[in-house]
């Protein structure tokens, strides 16, 4: 974390300054359109900011976020928190009956979002915001919410901004303080409890200076952002932290498909992306793994530790490519990355990083640095710079305890709850993260998994499913899987490939379609079993004909079935 009697911890601080820096070379756009500069963005901010205290809202007010990525949704945060507000930001896949509760409990006073969500504020009454902006300039033919368009309220913005700079009529913005709060964000965890996590102007700002350290980024570079701004992980890694380095962030919009993503790639030429481990198991799945399926002697040599890593780094320059070929680094998150495919990225000498973290600590707890050899394969890498990890409750059989941290990064809390957050950070300032893991002789920390998902067999045994769920998952024609107990026996839900599947058996009938899948599910569980032992070896696996409902990062909301094993 930076020092010195100039350096404010606050959001504001860092756009000040990366004007200041970094001026007119490009800061936010959409990918393969120009971008607006530092300069242009820090006016940009600072008349929209003007506007909405015009409009009526002050310090401390709520405005929600609820969009899809673009370089207006970052420009409207940094408007609001330009005079002290506090950020809102609402994941676009939420349903409507939680974006409900959602405004309904923080009372905002403003919401920006697109066409595509603003449906779910059509039956709000009492809890509709007093002013409704769409960042995709969207205005409903019937009038109902009443709206301004983004374009429209930015132009008239800067207008009068402009007008009174000219005059020398500036604008005061209250005074912004790193303990303030700068956003409120419900989790999207696995436990079914979603809770807003308040993150001050400090938390954030102290996870991307942290984050700034784990490698050398040259100004310029160009971030591709695929993630929802509206998940910390997104937010700090991928917006506030390029903004500090004076790099360029390039929005796909929406989540964009492989070969959408591979266009983009090619014109941006991309230094960084952030990406969930869904998007490298895909591309490892659907493009690496056929290509040595359907050639003999590729499968030969993968037979051999020297031909598999001679066949893997010809993957890995290929991968390379894919991604504009100007890639340094993929950072990796928001769920476990599945122990194949890092092996696979390893050999084919592809330039990425593991990182482990929460929304309550904005969010970074471990990652990196980048280059650290002493790194171990499966784990997280170091704390992050200014945050300390420890192991409670330790077995002392296996290292395994509950990973609590601790930092600037910590939240201020849960909002409305303090007996939740009283049970979550001890006086000491330590945050029980509910996670499992051990710190190696390295000072790597391994991820275990999550504290509520331990499966106690009757022998005493803990289980630990994810583990057994990533041995699954490395099969070609498994998109996803769910390890459960059913009355003392282990049972795995599998969700196939049906696109593999067809292919295998194009020509056959539906019975011997049936009997093939039947017997790959058969297979499959005798192959696992062999890698486990016998006291958490897999009764039955079962098909599951539809995905797993998950988070926005992509890890399958347990809680909704484990307890119905049977009839998932």
């Amino acid at each position: 974390m930076p020092e010195g009697p100039d350096v404010r911890m606050t959001l504001n601080y860092i756009i000040d300054s990366s004007k200041s820096t970094f001026g007119d070379l490009g800061a936010i756009g959409m990918a393969m359109d120009q971008p607006v500069t530092y300069e242009e963005l820090h006016e940009r901010v600072c008349a929209l900011a003007a506007s909405l205290m015009a409009k009526g809202l002050s310090k401390g007010d709520r405005v929600a976020i609820l969009a899809e990525n673009s370089h207006h949704w970052g420009t409207a945060y940094l408007a609001v928190v330009r005079f002290g507000g506090v950020g809102v930001p609402i994941l676009p896949d939420l349903p409507e009956a939680d974006v409900h509760h959602i405004l309904g409990e923080m009372k905002v006073k403003a919401i920006f979002t697109t066409q595509r969500q603003i449906e779910k504020i059509y039956d709000l009454r009492s809890d509709r915001p007093e002013l409704v902006i769409t960042l995709d300039d969207f205005r409903s033919a019937e009038g109902l919410p009443a709206t301004e368009t983004f374009s429209g309220f930015l132009e008239a913005a800067l207008a009068d901004y402009l007008e009174r700079a000219h005059t020398g009529d500036l604008i005061e913005f209250p005074e912004v303080g790193e303990d303030d709060l700068a956003s409120i964000l419900y989790t999207s965890g696995t436990s079914g409890f979603s809770k807003a996590v308040m993150l001050s102007h400090k938390n954030l700002t102290s996870n991307a200076f942290g984050a700034s350290r784990l490698m050398e980024i040259p100004q310029g570079a160009v971030f591709l952002s695929i993630l929802p701004m509206s998940h910390t992980y997104e937010f700090t890694t991928g917006f506030i932290l390029p903004l500090l380095l004076g790099a360029r962030i390039a929005y796909a919009g929406k989540t964009p498909t492989p070969a959408i993503l591979q266009n983009l790639c090619k014109h941006e030429k991309p230094y960084l992306i952030f990406a969930v481990p869904l998007v490298l198991e895909k591309i490892y799945k659907k493009r690496v793994l056929p290509n040595i399926e359907k050639s003999w002697l590729l499968r030969l040599l993968c037979k051999f530790n020297r031909g598999r890593k001679i066949v893997h780094r010809k993957a890995g320059k290929k991968l390379t490519e894919f991604f504009g070929g100007n890639l340094a680094m993929m950072g990796i998150g928001g769920a476990s990355l599945n122990p194949e495919v890092e092996q696979f990225l390893v050999e084919a000498e592809f330039p990425y990083l593991v990182g482990y973290g929460q929304t309550e600590t904005a969010p970074l707890i471990a990652g990196g640095p980048f280059g650290d050899t002493t790194i171990a394969l499966g784990s997280t890498g170091k704390p992050l710079p200014g945050v300390e990890v420890k192991i409670e409750d330790v077995n002392p059989e296996t290292g395994i305890g509950e990973i609590h941290a601790r930092g600037p990064n910590v939240m201020v809390g849960y909002y409305n709850d303090e007996e939740t957050t009283a049970e979550t950070i001890s006086l000491e300032g330590w945050l029980a993260t509910g996670d499992l893991g051990m710190l190696d002789e390295q000072g790597n920390l391994h991820i275990m998994g999550r504290c509520k998902n331990i499966i106690v067999m009757a022998s005493g045994e803990n289980i630990y499913p994810e583990a057994i769920e990533h041995k699954i998952n490395a099969y070609p024609w498994v998109v996803e899987s769910l390890v459960v107990e059913d009355n003392g026996r282990l049972i795995a839900w599998v969700y196939p490939d049906y696109e593999y599947i067809d292919e295998i058996t194009a020509g056959q009938m539906r019975t011997q379609r049936r009997d093939y899948l039947d017997g790959l599910l058969e297979e499959l569980r005798r192959e696992v079993n062999v890698g486990l032992a016998s006291t958490s070896r897999l009764a039955e696996v079962f098909e599951r004909r539809e995905p797993f409902i998950k988070t926005a990062t992509h890890k399958i909301k347990r809680y909704l079935y484990d307890r119905y094993a049977k009839i998932a």
